[in-house]
Parts: C-alpha cells; sequence; structure tokens
C-alpha cells in the first residue's frame, strides 16, 4: 500500500513539472512554442497542434490543430505570431531579459499574442502573467522600448 500511494505521489509531481516545463520559443529541433497551435490561442485557448497540419515560417516549424488554422497562419503570419519572438512578455518589459515560456500561459492585448514564464522558481510558481495583469499598459510600453536592444542578445 505504501509503494502505490509513493507511485501515485511521484507521478503527480512529475505531471505537475511537465506541465509547468519552460521552453524556449523555438527548440533546438525549429520547433516554435512547443508545438502548441499560435492560431488557437486567438480562440482563448492554449491547443497543441499536430506535425500532420505544420508549416514552416522563417525556418521555423509550427503545428496547428486543424487545416483550417494552419490555413489562416499561412495566409497572415504576422497576425498570429507571438510578441517578442515568443519571450515571456513580462521578462522583456519588466526585466529587459529574455525568459523562456510556459505555451500554457498567454493574453491577447490588441489582437497581439503575449506568452509568459510560468514554473516554480526558487521554491515558489512564478507566473509573470499575474504582475503583467497588474501593469499591462506600462509593460507594454516597456516591452517596446526594450525589444530591439534584447533581440540582438
Amino acid at each position: 500500500m505504501k509503494n502505490i500511494k509513493l507511485l501515485i505521489v511521484i507521478v503527480a509531481l512529475s505531471i505537475v513539472s511537465i506541465a509547468q516545463a519552460q521552453i524556449e520559443p523555438i527548440d533546438k529541433n525549429g520547433l516554435a512554442i512547443g508545438g502548441y497551435d499560435v492560431v488557437a490561442y486567438f480562440s482563448g485557448t492554449a491547443t497543441k497542434g499536430f506535425k500532420s497540419f505544420s508549416t514552416k515560417h522563417n525556418g521555423a516549424t509550427y503545428y496547428f490543430a486543424s487545416k483550417d488554422n494552419r490555413e489562416a497562419f499561412k495566409k497572415s503570419p504576422r497576425q498570429y505570431l507571438p510578441q517578442y519572438d515568443g519571450y515571456c512578455a513580462w521578462a522583456v518589459g519588466a526585466k529587459e531579459a529574455k525568459f523562456p515560456i510556459n505555451p500554457e500561459t498567454f493574453d491577447i492585448v490588441d489582437g497581439k499574442l503575449y506568452l509568459f514564464y510560468n514554473a516554480p522558481f526558487q521554491g515558489e510558481v512564478f507566473d509573470t502573467s499575474r504582475p503583467w495583469n497588474a501593469e499591462t499598459t506600462k509593460l507594454l510600453t516597456a516591452g517596446k522600448k526594450n525589444w530591439p536592444k534584447i533581440k540582438k542578445s
């Protein structure tokens, strides 16, 4: 019985770790946003895409949940691409830095997609979408100013 309880705890912790895993906006294999569908965000959901509905854009591979989403992206990729090349929007605005992101933590502001860091940090879960939501206008202004110099780093 003890072994079963221990196994359940280990599996639960593993699932939490996976769910909160941080990724680079484009991984070493060229996959963008961990395979999440950038068009689906505009419907209010973070949705994993499929390799069978993929396309390349600027050297990166994007996955989509449907053929329609892939076609929408192909017609107007700039409309769907995340801001700051997919790096954490809060970090760009508040810390003048590039942070990895959790593709399930996002915001749409003025028709633009912003992604965020959301993972354990120094013993606590640090969800950067919370301070972003508290100061969106200020951080948007700072991000616009900071991004050109950060982008090069």
